[in-house]
C-alpha cells in the first residue's frame, strides 16, 4: 500500500505501510529553541504554539513521514506535580492539533502518551487511576485531529497494560505501546525486569496495532531488539527509535548526545531486515538524523 497520510489509519492499513520515517527528539529539540533542560515543554502547546507548529514543520521536512505530539507528560498524573493536573485534555488536545498543522498532510501524526511517572508495580498508583488518565488523553488526541496514538518509553508492564487499557477505551484510533531497553547484562530489559516477550505478551494480549522500543540505548542497539520481537513471534508492525548514543557531559557540563547522522543511516538496513516498519529517533536526535533515515529508506 502506498504512503497517503491523508487516509484515515487503521490497524489493518497500517500492517500494509511501506515502512516510514518517524521523527527525532522533541526535548532536546526544544532545549534548542529555548527551553530549559529538563524542562517540562507541554505547557507550549498553550503558551508557544508557533515554537510547536515549527518543530513539526522542521521534521516533516526533514523527510519524516510520522511525527509525534508535544505530549509526553500530558497525562493528568504527571501534571499534577506542576499544579495544572486540569490542564490534560485542553494541553493534549492542542499538541495534536498543532502537529497536525505542522504535517499539513504531509505526514501522519502519532499522539504520544507517556508513563505517568509512578511506578504501578510498586503500588505508587492504582492501576485504574493511570486507564482513566491514558483515556483522557487519547480521547483529546483524537479531537486534536491524531492518527494514531503511540504509549512510548514503558519499563512496567502493569503500567503498559492500564495506559492500553485506557487509550483503547478513550478512542478509535489504532494505539502502539513502546518499551525501553536498558537493563539486564544484554541491556535487552526494561528498568523493571521485563523482557522483550514479556513487552510483545501484553502488547498482543492487549490489542495494540503496533509494537517496538525507543529511547534507552543508542539506535545501534536497536536491529537486535527488533530481531528479538521477531524472535518472539510478533506479527504486529514493529516501531524503533533509538537515541543518538548514550548522552554525556560536555566540559560545560552540559548533556550532549554524540551519535551523527550517519549512524542512523548505517542501522536502517539492519533495521529493516528485521522487519521494522516504522523508523526514528529519540532524545538527541534531530533533523539532520532523521533526513538521514529518510534518504537510507528512499535508497534502499
Amino acid at each position: 500500500m502506498s504512503f497517503d497520510p491523508k487516509k484515515p489509519l487503521t490497524p489493518e492499513i497500517l500492517q500494509a505501510l511501506p515502512p516510514l520515517c518517524v521523527d527525532g527528539a522533541w526535548g532536546t529539540e526544544l532545549e534548542k529553541m529555548g527551553a530549559e533542560p529538563g524542562e517540562m515543554c507541554d505547557p507550549w502547546n498553550l503558551e508557544q504554539p508557533e515554537k510547536i507548529v515549527q518543530l513539526a514543520q522542521t521534521y516533516v521536512e526533514a523527510g519524516a513521514q510520522v511525527i509525534l505530539t508535544n505530549t509526553f507528560n500530558s497525562n493528568r498524573i504527571a501534571l499534577a506535580r506542576h499544579g495544572m493536573a486540569e490542564k490534560s485534555a485542553e494541553i493534549t488536545r492542542a499538541g495534536a492539533a498543532l502537529s497536525k498543522k505542522g504535517a499539513a498532510g504531509r505526514a501522519y501524526v502519532f499522539g504520544s502518551i507517556g508513563p505517568s511517572t509512578k511506578v504501578v508495580m510498586m503500588g505508587e498508583v492504582d492501576p485504574a487511576e493511570v486507564e482513566e488518565a491514558a483515556a483522557e488523553q487519547a480521547a483529546a488526541l483524537a479531537e486534536g485531529g491524531a492518527d494514531a496514538v503511540i504509549l512510548e518509553t514503558q519499563t512496567d508492564t502493569m503500567e503498559a497494560e492500564a495506559l492500553l487499557r485506557g487509550a483503547k477505551r478513550g478512542c478509535a484510533l489504532p494505539v502502539g505501546v513502546s518499551f525501553t531497553f536498558d537493563s539486564g547484562p544484554n541491556r535487552d530489559r526494561t528498568m523493571m525486569g521485563a523482557s522483550v516477550a514479556d513487552a510483545l505478551a501484553v502488547a498482543t494480549a492487549g490489542g495494540a496495532a503496533f509494537v517496538g522500543a525507543n529511547c534507552g540505548a543508542g539506535i545501534e542497539s536497536f536491529p537486535a531488539i527488533a530481531r528479538a520481537y521477531r524472535e518472539a513471534g510478533c506479527a504486529l508492525p514493529l516501531w524503533a527509535k533509538g537515541n543518538a548514543g548514550l548522552p554525556e557531559l560536555d566540559a560545560d557540563g552540559k548533556t550532549v548526545f554524540r551519535a551523527s547522522p550517519e549512524a542512523y543511516r548505517a542501522a536502517v538496513p539492519e533495521l529493516l531486515a528485521a522487519g521494522a516498519k516504522f523508523i526514528g529517533g529519540c532524545c538527541g536526535s534531530g533533523p539532520a538524523h532523521i533526513r538521514a533515515i529518510r534518504e537510507a529508506l528512499d535508497a534502499r
